[in-house]
């Protein structure tokens, strides 16, 4: 790892609060989201772009309601829009949707969909399989919703980063399996998609920046508590019976993050299985650098060209 990136992971480590130490989740998101909002949390993360308009969104499922960010292109014609469903990150324990506006915003601005960041419960109050049922049942609510919402139930896509990038491979894997709603095409950005096995990518870097080899053991712990030990591909999407026609996939991963051979093994897997697949690997990257604008501009600038130009390929854009 560059001499920049080990110091940059020293300050950042340190000044994190370790998951496996947290006693009180609640307080624990309430101080996240106080330095997401603050002056140092803008420049870190960064705002939403300004060529979108930014809306809140309910969405009512049986037994609960669930809050949604909206972000919609300003100046596009008339007409529904292709839709982007977009999941954060945050160990299925920790984040919310705002976490990622940076990046989705942009997305949004660029290629004129709409992209949609649902919130999902959280572990350890809302044990898997909460969050699977959310991001599956969020999705197929807002295709219900199509019309209401201007957007084209046909040209639809899963995204998520990290945990969110485990909740997007899953629905696509589970519209699949259900025969719909139809997925045009899943962004995975370093997806984590195996919950147990220690690849060389964490062994050899148990101390990275943003996330550390005992955060990855602690957050699945958290998450699966009583299910620990299944094989279900709901949690392992890795793990699936068969990776048989799902939809064509791009794979991000950083660098310099221990989640890097999740997103390799599963480019492997989808590829060995005739999936049409797009990947890349930042260099100078950390876990987390899309949502990191501030601290990796370079790779955060990258990951969204790249991204724009995927979904223009896919979701017929236009």
């Amino acid at each position: 790892m560059p001499w920049r990136l080990r110091v940059l992971g020293a300050v950042l480590n340190r000044a994190a609060e370790p998951v496996e130490e947290v006693t009180d989740h609640a307080a624990a998101r309430a101080r996240r989201r106080k330095l997401w909002a603050s002056p140092a949390g803008a420049a870190v993360f960064g705002r939403a772009d300004s060529r979108v308009t930014v809306e809140d969104l309910d969405i009512a499922l049986p037994g609960r309601t669930l809050r949604a960010r909206v972000y919609r292109p300003s100046g596009v014609g008339d007409g529904p829009r292709p839709v982007v469903v977009n999941y954060h990150g945050g160990g299925w324990v920790q984040g919310e949707p705002e976490q990622s506006e940076w990046f989705a915003s942009r997305v949004a601005a660029r290629t004129g969909v709409v992209v949609i960041s649902p919130s999902y419960r959280l572990a350890p109050e809302h044990p898997y399989p909460a969050a699977v049922d959310d991001a599956w049942e969020a999705l197929c609510w807002i295709v219900e919703h199509a019309e209401r919402l201007g957007v084209d139930a046909g040209r639809v896509a899963v995204m998520g980063d990290s945990a969110g990038g485990n909740l997007a491979a899953v629905t696509a894997m589970t519209a699949r399996d259900k025969g719909g709603p139809e997925v045009g095409a899943q962004i995975l950005i370093y997806p984590a998609v195996e919950m147990y096995e220690k690849y060389a990518s964490e062994i050899a870097m148990p101390d990275a920046p943003v996330l550390t080899s005992a955060n990855m053991r602690a957050f699945v712990r958290l998450y699966l508590q009583d299910a620990y030990g299944t094989d279900d591909q709901q949690a392992s999407p890795l793990r699936a019976g068969s990776h048989e026609a799902l939809p064509p996939a791009f794979i991000l991963t950083a660098s310099a993050d221990p989640l890097l051979d999740n997103g390799v093994h599963y480019r492997d897997a989808l590829r060995r299985a005739g999936v049409q697949v797009r990947y890349r690997e930042y260099d100078a990257a950390i876990h987390g650098f899309v949502s990191l604008p501030g601290l990796m501009r370079g790779p955060a600038h990258a990951a969204l060209d790249d991204v724009t130009e995927y979904l223009a390929e896919h979701l017929v854009v236009g």
